[in-house]
């Protein structure tokens, strides 16, 4: 790994084209740390994250770099293993001194992470939809919080397809119990019987799908429609996609909608049988705009014609551009100064709309609901407007009376009720 070269603010601006206000000193190259897993159950989810990196890291050196400085990848695996994630994030830091990381896919991974990053105050954009629940000061969540895509899809469900009992299925951690915590309180809250909710778990990798999908067919014995919401993560979906077509389970018998299933896990699916089946993410690869157009053709012509894109992408995308952005503002890439230019950062999506970073370290996004198509893709049949993400959901009394404002409050857990910051909190 090559040394860094320490540019002075005025070699820096000569190269750059102009001097920020607020410029330090800067280390070149400027190290970008990538902590995806490239094995285990979740590579068949997050090695295109790498991927991605890679490529915006090239893009940006292609036009210029940043800070008068050209940007290097750091890509390490952490290999699905949970606490690795830990001691690679740790080793992004104090062995290889990276700048900013984008990384994780799992909460149960961001969760391991988080108090390395916290300790040595590093910088993780997280781009993957999660439960909410959580408000760090050194993390920027780029992904769906409950309310940009567990919720409105539920509402999608309760209000366009007259499902009157849900089954909840996960894979046993901290993303969907939390997320099938808030869905369950919302149900109630919709008038939905308890006993018309049926939750289930199952391991990371699980494969032997007959009973729980028997159970689910079940459920609807006395003819109400039946829906599932699924928060199953990594392979463990091809088995259970594939046990719903063998049971001859079609969208229109009992329709899914996954929050974690995007056209990356469709890839390695025959979709023949799925069509109709739905996912709520805030991107998908069929928007069309110019944008979303131009972004497809670049991915394609490097990874080749048969490689997709999807929402996690474009959420780095986005997290890497205000990163950017945010790092030239402020003239330095301190993790500090850059946290602090990073609120009000805009930038254009590729679903035709602007990414608006927020105090709570949450971005405003579009929610879109798609169907799957034999090709598959997703045929978008619903789009909202942007919705700020809340890092608090309003379904659990715990957490209603919550904010989080690190602009002006400098806090992720202000109690409403007390006025005052909340510093610990059980499942945090």
């Amino acid at each position: 790994m090559p040394h860094k070269l320490f540019l002075s603010t005025a070699a820096a601006a000569l190269i750059a084209g102009s001097l920020p206000a607020a410029a330090q000193d800067v280390a070149c190259p400027i190290k970008v740390g990538v902590l995806h897993s490239l094995s285990g159950t979740m590579a068949i989810s997050e090695t295109t994250l790498k991927d991605t990196m890679e490529m915006l890291i090239e893009q940006q050196n292609e036009a210029g770099g940043l800070l008068g400085c050209d940007l290097e990848a750091v890509v390490v695996d952490p290999a699905s293993d949970w606490p690795l994630f830990a001691e690679k994030a740790r080793e992004l830091l104090t062995v290889h001194d990276v700048d900013v990381i984008f990384g994780n896919w799992t909460s149960v991974s961001r969760k391991s992470v988080l108090p390395v990053i916290e300790e040595l105050n590093g910088l993780l954009f997280y781009p993957v939809q999660y439960e909410g629940e959580e408000s760090s000061k050194n993390v920027f969540y780029t992904g769906a919080a409950p309310n940009q895509q567990a919720i409105p899809a539920t509402d999608y469900f309760l209000e366009e397809l007259g499902v009157e009992k849900f089954a909840l299925l996960g894979t046993d951690y901290v993303y969907p119990r939390t997320t099938n915590n808030i869905l369950e309180a919302y149900l109630k809250d919709k008038g939905i019987p308890e006993e018309d909710i049926f939750v289930n778990y199952t391991p990371f990798g699980h494969s032997d799908w007959s009973r729980i999908v028997a159970d689910v067919v079940a459920l609807g014995a006395d003819g109400k429609k039946v829906g599932v919401i699924s928060t199953i993560n990594g392979d463990a979906n091809v088995g259970f996609y594939k046990e719903l077509a063998a049971a001859g389970i079609s969208a229109d018998d009992i329709p899914v909608v996954a929050f974690s299933v995007g056209e990356e896990e469709l890839s390695g699916l025959d979709t023949t049988n799925l069509v109709g089946h739905l996912a709520a993410w805030n991107y998908f690869q069929s928007a069309d705009t110019e944008a979303n157009e131009a972004w497809v053709a670049a991915w394609k012509a490097r990874m080749g014609e048969d490689r997709v894109t999807n929402d996690p992408m474009e959420a780095h995308y986005i997290g890497f551009n205000m990163w950017v952005n945010a790092a030239t503002e402020a003239g330095t890439t301190d993790v500090d100064a850059v946290r602090t230019a990073m609120y009000g950062q805009e930038f254009p999506n590729l679903t035709g709309g602007t990414a608006v970073m927020l105090p709570n370290h949450h971005l405003a996004k579009p929610v879109l609901i798609g169907e799957i198509t034999e090709d598959g893709q997703f045929d978008i049949i619903s789009q909202t407007e942007e919705v700020p993400g809340d890092a608090w959901t309003d379904f659990l009394p715990e957490s209603a009376v919550l904010v989080s404002d690190w602009a002006e409050l400098e806090c992720g857990m202000y109690n409403t009720q007390t006025k005052t910051c909340v510093q610990i909190k059980s499942n945090y």
